[in-house]
C-alpha cells in the first residue's frame, strides 16, 4: 500500500509546483489604533482592481495584527462592471481546504483554495466576506481610496446588499493571486501614501501604481502582477503608520507570490517627521522623539539593508528618487538638504539595479524644491491624478522585460 500511496503525493506536489502565481493586487496591513474598525455577525463587501489576468485566482486573508483567531463564515468573489453591477456567471465561492468556513490563526494569513475561473487583466472583483463571530480591531489597510460596505447582522456573500455602514479601509484582505500565463511575474511597488495613491480621484484607480499596470498591460508581452506595497505615513526605519519597511518587508513584498522587482519609493516621512519646524506642542513631542528621528546617513544604510535583503532573494530593487515636497506642512530647508542628499545616492551610488527619477518627473522647473502645481492634490505633497500619471511615463518599460 505505500508503493501505491507515494506516487500519489508526487503528482499532486507537481501539479502545484507548476502553477505560476503573480500577486494581480495587494495591500500592506497595519497594527490597529484606538479608532480601529471591529465587527461581530456582519459581512464585508471589498471591490478591488485586478492588474493581471490568467486562468485562476486565489485571495489570501490577514489576521496579522489580531489579539485572537478570526472565524470566516463565508467568502464569495464576483467580477463586476464600470458600472459596480456583478458580471451573470462569474460568481465563486471561496473554500479553504475543500470547507466553506475557516479560522485564521492569531497573526497568520490564510490562503483561499484556488479558483479556476478566466480572470481579465485589470478586472474589478468583489470580495465578500462574512465574519460571524467578534472580530476585535480589525487587521486593516488605511485609506483605502475605495469603500469598503458593511452590512448589518448576517451573512450576505450571496449578492450585493446594502450597507448599514461604509468603511474607508480594506479589512482583512492581503492580496489576490492569479495563476499568469508564460513567464509572468510580481513587481511590488513599497512605499507611504504618495504610493498609496493619495491625493487620486477616490474610487478611480489611478494610483501611480494602477496606472503602471495600465502601461504593462497595453504594451503586451510579458505579463506582471502589480502589488501595491503602499501605506499612508508609513516611514523607512521607525514605525510611523504601520510598521517601518524594514519591518514589514518580509510579510509585504517577501510573502508574494514570484516577485522579480521591487520599486522603492519611501522616505519622505521619514525626513519631514525628522526636521519639521513645529511649534507648541507638536514640538515638545518632537523633542522627546529626537532619539529616533533619522537622518540622511541612517536613511541610505536602511536603503543598503533593503537592496542586500531584496537581492537575496534574487529580486531586483528599483529605487525611485524621493519626491519634492516644499510647502508641505513639515517641510523644512534642513529637510530638503537631506532629501537632496539622499536623491544623490540614489542616483549616484550604482546600489540599484535601475534609478526611476520621480523627484525630477513631478518638480516645478520655475522650483524643482516643489511639485509643479498641477501635479499636486493641493498640499505639495501627494500626486493629482496627473501627477501620478507623469511619474508612470518617467518609467522606462524596457525594464520589466
Amino acid at each position: 500500500m505505500l508503493g501505491m500511496f507515494v506516487p500519489v503525493i508526487a503528482l499532486a506536489f507537481s501539479a502545484t509546483a507548476e502553477a505560476k502565481w503573480v500577486a494581480s493586487w495587494a495591500a500592506g496591513s497595519i497594527p490597529p489604533g484606538p479608532k480601529a474598525a471591529s465587527f461581530s455577525n456582519q459581512t464585508l463587501r471589498q471591490v478591488v482592481r485586478l492588474s493581471a489576468g490568467g486562468n485562476a485566482l486565489r485571495v489570501r486573508f490577514t489576521n496579522a495584527f489580531g489579539a485572537t483567531p478570526l472565524a470566516i463564515g463565508a467568502a464569495r468573489i464576483v467580477f463586476v462592471g464600470d458600472d459596480g453591477k456583478e458580471i451573470a456567471g462569474t460568481a465563486r465561492e471561496l473554500t479553504f481546504g475543500g470547507a466553506r468556513t475557516a479560522t485564521m490563526a492569531r497573526g497568520a494569513p490564510l490562503l483561499s483554495d484556488s479558483v479556476k475561473i478566466a480572470v481579465p487583466a485589470r478586472a474589478r472583483m468583489a470580495i465578500s466576506l462574512y465574519l460571524p463571530g467578534d472580530t476585535g480591531p480589525c487587521t486593516c489597510h488605511n485609506n483605502a481610496l475605495d469603500d469598503t460596505q458593511v452590512s448589518g447582522p448576517g451573512d450576505f456573500t450571496a449578492g450585493p446588499f446594502e450597507p448599514a455602514a461604509i468603511v474607508k479601509d480594506r479589512a482583512f484582505l492581503a492580496s489576490v493571486d492569479v495563476d499568469a500565463p508564460g513567464d509572468a511575474a510580481t513587481v511590488v511597488a513599497f512605499g507611504d501614501s504618495i504610493t498609496n495613491g493619495t491625493g487620486s480621484t477616490w474610487g478611480g484607480n489611478r494610483r501611480w501604481p494602477d496606472q503602471l499596470a495600465d502601461r504593462l498591460s497595453a504594451r503586451g508581452g510579458r505579463v506582471w502582477g502589480v502589488a501595491n506595497a503602499g501605506i499612508s505615513g508609513n516611514r523607512v526605519l521607525g514605525d510611523g503608520t504601520g510598521e517601518s519597511a524594514l519591518t514589514r518587508l518580509d510579510r509585504d513584498v517577501f510573502s508574494l507570490p514570484n516577485v522579480k522587482t521591487l520599486i522603492l519609493f519611501e522616505g519622505i516621512n521619514d525626513i519631514g517627521r525628522s526636521y519639521a519646524h513645529y511649534q507648541g506642542e507638536a514640538a515638545e513631542t518632537q523633542r522627546l522623539l529626537q532619539g529616533r528621528l533619522t537622518d540622511a546617513a541612517q536613511m541610505i544604510a536602511a536603503y543598503r539593508q533593503i537592496i542586500d535583503r531584496a537581492h537575496q532573494h534574487d529580486i531586483k530593487v528599483f529605487g525611485a528618487t524621493i519626491a519634492p515636497f516644499k510647502g508641505a506642512s513639515y517641510w523644512s530647508p534642513e529637510g530638503e538638504a537631506a532629501r537632496q542628499e539622499i536623491n544623490r545616492f540614489i542616483r549616484t551610488s550604482g546600489a540599484f539595479d535601475a534609478v526611476f527619477d520621480f523627484d525630477r518627473a513631478l518638480a516645478d522647473p520655475a522650483d524643482p524644491a516643489s511639485m509643479r502645481a498641477d501635479y499636486h492634490s493641493g498640499d505639495h505633497l501627494h500626486g493629482s491624478d496627473a501627477g501620478y500619471t507623469a511619474v508612470v511615463q518617467s518609467i522606462d518599460l524596457k525594464l520589466f522585460r
